[in-house]
């Protein structure tokens, strides 16, 4: 009995193994040539595996592409999370936009796979569900630390409460992604959007750089 005990423990971690380095090879593969251009014999090819490793995990490459997008959306919103958790009970809000727009813009292959997302599910209603989960995810994760700082101004009045302010800030990086999705300037659009987003957040008087 231990001995069938730690053999499926042993099945089961290799399955865990294998479904994420599935997962990872993918990510890459999507993220260089775009979900609708790749196969399921390059995501296997990337990963090491075979078809039948491929098929023990996912019933279809939508099936995977759904589970990788969840993986990572899931990990921003929990790094966007923490960014803002750690002015607690105050909200320093030059520091934490500093913090939130280092997790948001540090990987460029994560918003070429997020776009074809987000493509994809424009032309599929059904799934787009998923987008909006994370999309209100993120902007939950905001309006909880702004409601919930202590010693911070109010709003300004435009944005009505924290969730509108959550809803602009969402915005802010929905408009400077897409410039920084053609140019790659990482730095210029971590720059503009820290200005963006202090704008927003305050009064827009604490001095920024010009990102051109």
């Amino acid at each position: 009995m231990v001995t069938e005990e730690k053999a499926e423990r042993r099945v089961t971690r290799r399955r865990v193994r294998t479904r994420a380095n599935l997962l990872d090879a993918a990510f890459a593969v999507f993220a260089a040539k775009g979900f609708g251009r790749v196969s399921i014999e390059e995501v296997c090819e990337a990963a090491g595996y075979s078809r039948g490793a491929f098929y023990s995990n996912f019933d279809s490459l939508d099936e995977l592409f759904f589970a990788l997008y969840r993986e990572r959306a899931d990990l921003i919103a929990d790094q966007v999370s923490g960014a803002l958790a750690q002015d607690a009970p105050d909200l320093d809000v030059p520091a934490a936009v500093d913090r939130v727009t280092e997790v948001l813009l540090l990987d460029l292959d994560w918003l070429l796979v997020k776009t074809d997302f987000l493509v994809h599910a424009a032309r599929a209603p059904q799934v787009a569900g998923t987008l909006l989960e994370h999309r209100a995810r993120l902007r939950r994760a905001i309006a909880e630390r702004l409601a919930r700082a202590q010693g911070f101004g109010e709003l300004p009045a435009v944005l009505g409460d924290a969730d509108g302010a959550a809803h602009a800030v969402v915005a802010a990086y929905d408009g400077v992604t897409t410039q920084l999705l053609l140019d790659k300037n990482v730095e210029a659009a971590r720059a503009w959007l820290t200005q963006l987003l202090t704008a927003l957040l305050t009064d827009g008087s604490s001095p920024q750089s010009d990102p051109h």
